[in-house]
């Protein structure tokens, strides 16, 4: 092994090639230190929607470097080339003084390609070039013997392959969408011909979006319902206290609009205990995604039958006021302005790319806000609380998959040493990024993204008026007044099935 280590050393550094490219092979063996190449490739995939191979190539990339490191080099090492046979436009600008065997370059560069490739054949065969390259720069800077890489290279394949064995690639069945479970199903007044239903139409949400008029199909299919457009000046719980103060008062109450004007009725449904009936007509209507309605026939549907659900709310108190019901998520922070500017790239680029393009520019024009939460004085970007866990585990989740999870799922994104680097990273891909962007000796630091579950949450703050947002509608100012140390002050506390909601028994095919 030795005399072709030799042999293949002579014939490389006997190649006359230009300092341009001397330069191009130093730059790929130094842009391969510390993994920094990987982690950059591993963001790509990301952006790229393929984060099981971002996941995989990193996971076989750390085990891959462990084995070579901690393992290889103790066990076998030797010594690297002499300097003398190599010509200096070529050597590197740190000399390695680390153990020759195996090398670390490469077991890292094929370990992250041959993962990647495991979980994505395309990726893969984008990132086999890449990985070769990173191989052979370290035969031509001099930093590596051929035996050294060739048994980097061994290594790195063998580490992917055994994680395989170890955690084997889900088979396409198993990524199917499947329904998500949700709230059992309950007995609620069955609305046959919408008698003793009272409906209110927001003719105002979701405007622009080409939505027939829900009232035609009401009247059709429950004539008997007492439907109320709603105008200018109007007030929810004036229009209810109206209904029920009527010979003959409703024992539903209704409501055609987005998540504001379903989480306004939700709280007056609650005061008189009564059954909300929820029509999607918002922009983006997610409580009603959530409890299944996804149009305004699978509502009245669900009505006739008389099936519905208990589902979990949030109270949202300020320091002083009356409560106001959370159906989905309340925010303090940046998050709403990233949602807004996310939302406006992703049609065009796809979630993963505006969330990146969105985090850069409100992390940019955006300062960190002085908060205490639950007692504890903390710097932060945002603070998120869903009722019920929420997926992906970023800071900015995007769905919930049950109504009677039984907590609030709370993502906090902390503004630390490397707030706009790191904070951007969490925020637009998440906490398993935001560990590995941890790794890089430039981005150094304890996690920015901290996710955990509970049943309340109290934000208080003298220093900054957080201001606050649910249900996509927001505010800069936070109402209600201050505590007595003049404090703004956003309590929040789940409250199980706390809305009985009608809900299909069964999600259509």
């Amino acid at each position: 092994m030795r005399q072709v280590d030799e042999k293949v050393a002579r014939r490389v550094n006997a190649r006359r090639t230009g300092q341009g490219v001397d330069r191009f092979w130093r730059l790929v063996s130094s842009t391969a230190n510390h993994g920094k190449l990987w982690f950059a490739a591993a963001a790509v995939l990301m952006l790229l929607g393929k984060p099981r191979a971002a996941a995989r190539g990193l996971a076989s990339l750390g085990v891959a470097s462990l084995v070579a490191n901690l393992i290889g080099k103790r066990l076998i090492g030797g010594e690297r080339p002499a300097l003398t046979s190599i010509p200096i436009s070529r050597r590197l600008q740190r000399t390695p003084t680390s153990p020759s065997f195996p090398s670390g370059h490469t077991a890292s560069a094929v370990a992250f390609a041959t993962g990647a490739a495991l979980e994505s054949p395309a990726s893969g065969a984008a990132l086999a070039p890449l990985a070769a390259g990173v191989a052979y720069s370290r035969l031509h800077t001099g930093a590596h013997w051929f035996s050294d890489v060739a048994g980097g290279a061994a290594i790195g394949a063998g580490v992917a392959l055994a994680l395989k064995a170890a955690v084997p690639v889900p088979k396409p069945s198993a990524l199917l969408n499947e329904a998500p479970p949700t709230a059992e199903t309950i007995e609620l007044p069955a609305l046959v011909d919408g008698d003793g239903a009272f409906i209110v139409v927001n003719p105002g949400s979701g405007r622009g979006l080409g939505r027939p008029d829900p009232r035609p199909v009401i009247a059709k299919r429950l004539p008997k319902a007492v439907v109320h457009e709603l105008s200018s000046g109007d007030d929810f719980a004036q229009l209810v206290d109206d209904a029920l103060a009527s010979p003959h008062p409703p024992r539903v109450i209704g409501i055609h609009g987005g998540d504001g004007s379903v989480g306004a009725m939700a709280t007056i449904a609650r005061k008189h205990d009564l059954p909300l009936l929820v029509f999607p007509g918002g922009t983006f209507n997610h409580f009603a995604k959530a409890a299944m309605l996804d149009s305004v026939d699978v509502a009245i549907d669900a009505a006739q039958k008389g099936e519905g659900r208990a589902v979990d709310v949030a109270d949202l108190r300020f320091a002083t006021g009356d409560p106001i019901t959370v159906l989905n998520t309340v925010s303090v922070g940046i998050y709403p302005s990233f949602v807004e500017e996310r939302e406006k790239h992703e049609k065009r680029l796809g979630k993963p790319i505006a969330a990146l393009i969105a985090a850069v520019r409100v992390l940019r024009g955006s300062s960190p806000l002085r908060v205490e939460i639950e007692g504890g004085r903390r710097t932060i970007w945002s603070v998120f609380v869903g009722v019920g866990r929420y997926y992906p585990v970023t800071a900015a989740p995007i769905e919930r998959r049950r109504l009677d999870d039984g907590v609030l799922d709370v993502r906090v994104l902390f503004a630390g040493g490397k707030p706009k680097t790191r904070g951007a990273v969490a925020l637009a891909l998440g906490g398993r990024m935001d560990a590995l962007a941890a790794r890089l000796p430039f981005l150094q630091g304890p996690p920015v993204l901290d996710a955990f579950t509970g049943t309340g949450l109290t934000i208080r703050s003298r220093a900054d008026d957080p201001g606050y947002a649910h249900d996509g509608e927001a505010s800069t100012e936070t109402p209600g007044g201050t505590d007595d140390d003049g404090a703004k002050r956003l309590n929040v506390t789940l409250v199980p099935g706390g809305l009985r909601v009608y809900s299909p028994a069964q999600r259509g095919k």
